[in-house]
């Protein structure tokens, strides 16, 4: 990997959606040498896939929080049901497993404040493997590659 590689990959986190001509123009080489390049990093694994950014209140998730997670126990087992459990919830955009004083945080997305609440108090509280929360509101969130 080298400079250009990385300004590769700013430019494709940017916008997965640039054409390999604009991609190639914009970091300085031949459109068939910047295609070379990315098919690499795809198949060596650095680039995992290409997503669609969504805008959350455009689908009715105006409101977007970090719930710090810390359990009871730190056994495999209460880990792993917990994480499992916390995946399949509809409001949940990422989980970390996360080093420190808390063992998780929760990106969700949702309606309002309330539905916070009541997200928090219904869907982790109720966990037996939950030792304490606390909630964080995202006011906004910003990437280095992004322009």
């Amino acid at each position: 990997m080298d400079r250009t590689d990385f300004e590769i990959l700013r430019q494709l986190q940017n916008n997965a959606r640039i054409s390999n001509k604009e991609l190639a123009r914009r970091v300085g080489l031949a459109p068939s040498t910047t295609l070379v390049r990315t098919r690499q990093m795809e198949r060596a694994g650095i680039i995992r896939g290409y997503r669609a950014e969504v805008d959350m209140s455009a689908v009715g998730m105006g409101l977007q929080a970090l719930i710090a997670v810390r359990l009871k126990q730190h056994t495999a087992a209460d880990v792993a049901a917990f994480r499992d459990y916390v995946l399949e919830l509809p409001e949940v955009l990422r989980l970390y497993h996360v080093a420190g004083a808390d063992d998780f945080l929760v990106h969700v997305g949702l309606q309002d404040s309330n539905a916070l609440r009541d997200f928090a108090m219904v869907a982790l509280t109720t966990r037996p493997e939950v030792a304490h929360l606390e909630t964080g509101l995202i006011f906004s969130c910003l990437a280095p590659w992004e322009d």
